[in-house]
């Protein structure tokens, strides 16, 4: 049976679970993008190897929706499993496309015409560092 409780004393018993080894009292699973994100190192890699690592930001999802509060449309990126909001203003649509309507449908229609443009620029404003949401303005175009 792979599943067994090492014979010891004590906090530091060695319990191995299905190749999982963990040490009772100080019990930490260490993940690499916790050690990215808390400043803990793993043990095979050094902090400057996750200060060299780029952001994999991805856009494979293209669904988008328009948020009438904001008047912006809001899409999402992934870095890795966490998902990562973004809102493209009215304000940088119409700078991106100037011709554009400005309602719902206009906004939506210039959004998918410069869909490249727009995921390139909200991968350059997630590099400069980590928030709850990203908004792409008429600055940033």
């Amino acid at each position: 049976m792979d599943n067994f409780i090492q014979p010891g004393v004590g906090r530091r018993r060695l319990l191995r679970c299905s190749g999982i080894e963990q040490i009772f009292g100080t019990v930490e699973r260490i993940t690499r993008e916790r050690a990215a994100l808390g400043g803990l190192v793993a043990r095979s890699h050094t902090v400057a190897s996750f200060e060299r690592t780029p952001m994999a930001l991805s856009f494979p999802n293209k669904s988008r929706a328009f948020d009438a509060t904001r008047r912006a449309v809001r899409f999402w990126g992934y870095d890795s499993a966490m998902e990562v909001a973004f809102f493209v203003t009215e304000d940088a649509l119409k700078r991106v496309q100037p011709d554009i309507q400005s309602d719902e449908a206009g906004l939506l229609r210039a959004f998918d015409s410069n869909w490249d443009l727009i995921c390139r620029m909200a991968a350059k404003i997630y590099a400069r560092g980590r928030r709850g949401s990203y908004d792409l303005v008429g600055a940033d175009f």
